[in-house]
């Protein structure tokens, strides 16, 4: 005969406990954590490897790209990081802000060497992670 299952509420906690690692407050987990990132190859019809809360990827141009979050942010002022790597060129790229940030998305320009490049390139490995509160 069929199982019936039992629903449940919800979870409520202010601190985590690992049997070894001793004790969290839940706020570091909750704010602490990345709300969306994204790994993207941009030398391969713009191919997302995986990403965690991005809607969509806009190609604006030649290492231009605007990363659109599913989640809106509560704020414009999220902390975002960004990596990128060209496998074939070698060395680090850098990604810079391009335009004023919303709560939805954020545009960057991948450049070819350091940040004092002004010359654009469409790398293999652009990472990004976003850092805020969502809305």
């Amino acid at each position: 005969r069929p199982r019936i299952m039992p629903s449940f509420g919800t979870l409520k906690a202010d601190t985590l406990t690992h049997s070894t690692a001793g004790s969290l407050a839940t706020n570091f987990v909750v704010e602490g954590s990345a709300k969306a990132w994204i790994q993207h190859d941009a030398t391969n019809s713009d191919a997302i490897g995986d990403s965690l809360n991005h809607s969509s990827l806009l190609d604006n141009g030649t290492g231009d790209y605007t990363y659109t979050v599913a989640s809106a942010y509560s704020n414009a002022n999220y902390a975002l990081s960004q990596f990128s790597q060209q496998d074939t060129a070698g060395g680090l790229r850098c990604g810079s802000g391009k335009g004023t940030p919303t709560t939805t998305d954020r545009r960057i320009d991948w450049k070819k060497q350091a940040a004092s490049s002004t010359t654009n390139s469409d790398n293999s490995h652009n990472q990004l992670t976003w850092h805020g509160e969502l809305a």
